[in-house]
């Protein structure tokens, strides 16, 4: 996958992530593109780690958006537990 579809795959995934995680995030829209981004490198590492699959298939595969989604929520997560302790 190209560049901009790694950043169109973040900015949804990122966004799916955050109507799965309801509540109030210090971040816009930028931060959630950029969660989402990370989100999805993570997912992609993590399904290759964990399960030995290949989840960065291409940008219409199931694999791949599930991987980003995961990503993003636990890098959501980690997000939002470090910014309520500021």
């Amino acid at each position: 996958m190209g560049i901009l579809a790694w950043i169109l795959l973040g900015l949804l995934a990122g966004i799916i992530a955050k109507m799965l995680m309801p509540g109030k995030d210090p971040g816009g829209i930028i931060l959630t593109t950029l969660i989402g981004i990370a989100g999805g490198l993570l997912g992609g590492w993590l399904g290759k780690v964990l399960f030995d699959v290949d989840s960065v298939d291409g940008f219409f595969e199931l694999s791949t958006w599930v991987a980003a989604i995961v990503g993003s929520i636990i890098l959501l997560a980690v997000y939002r537990l470090f910014a309520r302790h500021k």
